[in-house]
């Protein structure tokens, strides 16, 4: 029989035990009632330019994906559906491709996964990773969603839970 070191043995019983908490409860939110970081860059598809002015008065959805990205690929469609029946109503999409790769750094592959795909909404490159950092984002995908006062609300890392992001969005177009 094996004996373990103790320190070893604590960390092996009480690893998966921490990686099961985090998977059933998620990630701490601590983006979760800061003001929505200005989004900057020097290449915007779908759109000119926007400054945070372009953003008062409305409720505003943050994407951060990689078009290499399986799970931000999944996303997508929900995503250009929020996008297609709520635009009118005052939410903004804003999708900011951070790249993971250098491939995925080349604005004319981001521009055909972008008419493949029909995404609609505006994007901006964030190949030096500003935005990323500015809003201390760790994962792709990730959805930010902020009120009319330029307050994040709400954060999804990862996949799923789209009826709930979905609820969020409606709850938060009713706020006044």
């Amino acid at each position: 029989m094996t004996i373990l070191f103790p320190p070893l043995r604590v960390l092996l019983i009480t690893l998966p035990v921490l990686i099961l908490a985090v998977l059933l409860t998620g990630v701490p939110n601590q983006a979760v009632g800061v003001e929505l970081p200005s989004i900057t860059g020097d290449t915007w598809l779908n759109t000119s330019p926007l400054t945070d002015s372009d953003l008062k008065g409305k409720v505003v959805l943050i994407k951060f994906w990689t078009y290499g990205c399986h799970n931000c690929n999944a996303v997508e469609p929900y995503v250009i559906d929020w996008h297609k029946k709520y635009a009118d109503k005052g939410l903004l999409v804003i999708a900011i491709h951070t790249p993971e790769f250098d491939r995925e750094k080349q604005l004319d592959n981001v521009r055909a996964y972008l008419k493949k795909h029909g995404v609609p909404y505006p994007v901006v490159l964030d190949n030096d990773f500003s935005n990323w950092n500015r809003f201390s984002n760790r994962y792709w995908p990730t959805l930010y969603l902020a009120d009319r006062s330029g307050t994040i609300r709400y954060r999804k890392i990862g996949e799923g839970h789209y009826k709930r992001t979905e609820q969020w969005i409606q709850d938060l177009l009713e706020e006044k």
